[in-house]
């Protein structure tokens, strides 16, 4: 079984992200960039899947520049078998994006297509169905977990009060979010074999993003807060405030 994995670079999670003197981007300064968690949760999906049939590749893609390759070799260490880099800028032009993927998964053999449900920084949940729709593939998004048939697959997703199971034939696109395929650590066994899997360069297929950021500006502070009382005196006044000010009730 081969899957194709596509995933992202973006600013760790839990970075401090301050805006660039520009004013329309961040600055990268000091910032430690990795996967996007949701396309890591897409890896481990993708690897036990190799793992449960016994034979298979795993092989990772992105967009973006040459420093997006160590983003690659992290995936290459928790045990994919090979990475593509397509040589592009990646914007807010998610069809942009999905285009250049797109261009390049025509050319692959695999019967899944595995994205991340959502990228971390613009969070934008579209890049995978449209990728989906260009190369002719049925897509579920929001899967937490799959199983797979003879000619199809069985997708989990879950809902408010419960989970659904969705069946999509195969070849198909899902989309993966958190769910029971936790990212396994890498092993220094897997980091050492990583510097030695294929990581092809190519030049992605020109798309031009129609999408443009004019400005960034920080988030207005918040407000002081503001004591209305003590004990159950306060709770009339509180209420009240909730509703008029608020507008919470």
């Amino acid at each position: 079984m081969n899957v194709i994995v596509c995933v992202k670079r973006v600013p760790d999670t839990e970075a401090r992200i301050r805006i660039a003197a520009s004013g329309s981007g961040i600055d990268p300064a000091g910032v430690k960039f990795d996967l996007s968690p949701y396309d890591a949760f897409a890896i481990e999906a993708a690897l036990r899947v190799k793992e449960a049939a016994g034979a298979g590749e795993v092989v990772l893609l992105t967009l973006g520049d040459a420093s997006a390759q160590e983003s690659l070799r992290k995936g290459l260490a928790m045990g994919a078998d090979r990475a593509i880099l397509l040589e592009g800028t990646v914007g807010l032009d998610g069809l942009a994006t999905a285009k250049a993927l797109a261009a390049e998964l025509q050319e692959l053999d695999a019967p899944l297509f595995l994205f991340g449900v959502k990228a971390a920084d613009d969070d934008q949940q579209q890049v995978g169905p449209m990728a989906a729709t260009l190369t002719g593939r049925p897509c579920v998004t929001g899967v937490s977990s799959f199983e797979l048939e003879a000619h199809g697959a069985v997708c989990r997703r879950e809902v408010e009060g419960g989970s659904e199971l969705v069946r999509v034939d195969l070849p198909a696109v899902l989309c993966m979010t958190k769910g029971p395929n936790e990212p396994r650590l890498a092993a220094l066994k897997g980091i050492m074999a990583a510097k030695k899997k294929p990581l092809d360069q190519k030049a992605a297929a020109p798309s031009p993003s129609r999408v443009k950021v004019r400005s960034m500006r920080e988030p207005p502070p918040r407000p002081a807060g503001r004591v209305v009382g003590e004990g159950p005196e306060a709770v009339p006044e509180l209420v009240r405030l909730l509703r008029e000010e608020a507008n919470a009730l």
